[in-house]
């Protein structure tokens, strides 16, 4: 959404007043009530990014994608079809600060957005250590708003390995985020298990977001992709994990996937019957893939309201979570669908911050 213009300074803003006066109160008291009545005061967004400009401007030089250019004074990110805007904001942690203020949201797990650094191809591990060590910083500055999710730079698990170790251990970082496909490979290959393998030991989680989608050549042309491509990407990366076994293999491991699980908790039904009744698919399996799904926790953002009534109904709230994806969606957005729904308070408490809290071991700060 772009930003409202700015009122004269000659004339008084009530709203602009009122705005400022509750964002101040916020940033006083994080969690404090934002408005009257509002339950969702507090909140704990678990899907929120920044761009990072040292990032950004490497891409800026680069010839080959992924690379952003300049158009009529506005970055464009391009890979390949997908082309997107970096507005100033999305680089602006002071923006998106004031966002939290004017939203009732305490803290805010942080990230950067994609591409990763597997597109990166032999600068991998640079850009990831340049990624991380960007959002480790804004942690340290912001240490009551903010913690930091991870990214790692695959395909190599050895450096991927070394990477993760250090951003826990050493940044403090609060979880990993894995990219739904490693620039065309997907996660639950057998190479990957290590990764896994040592979240659990480190007892942090592994939340799943969309990158560049592996079906972006059948969605292109109405501008799709973000519409359609992630979601099926979200759709198959969780379905084939589920698939893989690898929640038998790691019965510990906090799996977080975003946007209500793409399409998975409506179609799962189908996914039972297949691997149940007519025996198609994995034979390894313990259990339906629906009750594996029932045990990953699903992000909320959805602008639907009837579509989190259903992950309300199908999840149960102890396993779904507030998040905004800001800054491409407006936090509102998503906290006023799941007010709509008129949930018994506590289930939206959980939902807004205590299930937060158990997933990335915040406690109650």
């Amino acid at each position: 959404m772009p930003p409202r213009p700015a009122p004269s300074p000659n004339r008084f803003d009530r709203r602009a007043f009122l705005a400022a006066a509750g964002g101040a109160l916020a940033a006083t008291l994080p969690g404090a009530v934002a408005r009257a009545g509002d339950s969702s005061a507090g909140k704990i967004d678990c899907q929120s990014h920044l761009f990072c400009p040292d990032l950004v401007a490497l891409m800026e030089k680069r010839t080959a994608d992924p690379l952003v250019r300049t158009k009529d004074g506005v970055r464009i990110l391009q890979m390949g079809e997908w082309i997107r805007k970096i507005q100033p904001h999305y680089l602006d942690v002071q923006a998106k600060l004031a966002t939290m203020d004017a939203n009732g949201i305490a803290r805010t797990a942080l990230s950067i957005n994609d591409p990763g650094p597997e597109w990166f191809g032999n600068d991998a591990v640079a850009v990831a250590q340049m990624a991380n060590d960007f959002i480790a910083q804004v942690t340290r500055d912001h240490p009551t708003r903010f913690f930091g999710l991870c990214v790692l730079p695959f395909p190599e698990v050895k450096a991927a390995l070394l990477e993760l170790d250090r951003c826990v251990q050493r940044l403090g970082m609060k979880g990993l985020l894995l990219y739904t496909n490693l620039a065309g490979r997907f996660p639950d290959e057998p190479e990957f298990r290590p990764i896994f393998a040592r979240a659990v030991e480190l007892d942090i989680p592994v939340l799943l977001h969309p990158a560049k989608p592996l079906t972006i050549d059948f969605v292109k042309g109405y501008e799709m992709t973000s519409t359609l491509g992630n979601m099926f990407d979200n759709t198959i990366a969780l379905t084939r994990l589920i698939m893989s076994g690898l929640l038998d293999e790691f019965p510990k491991l906090r799996l977080v996937c975003p946007h209500l699980g793409g399409t998975l908790p409506y179609i799962v039904g189908r996914l039972d019957h297949q691997v149940t009744v007519l025996k198609r698919g994995p034979r390894n399996l313990t259990r339906k893939p629906s009750e594996y799904l029932r045990e990953i926790w699903l992000d909320i953002v959805s602008p639907l309201p009837l579509a989190m009534k259903f992950g309300v109904e199908f999840m149960g709230s102890e396993r779904l979570l507030y998040a905004s994806d800001h800054p491409w969606v407006e936090p509102q957005v998503i906290s006023d669908a799941l007010l709509s729904l008129k949930l018994p308070a506590a289930d939206e408490a959980r939902i807004f911050a205590q299930n937060a809290r158990a997933v990335f071991k915040l406690g109650e700060s």
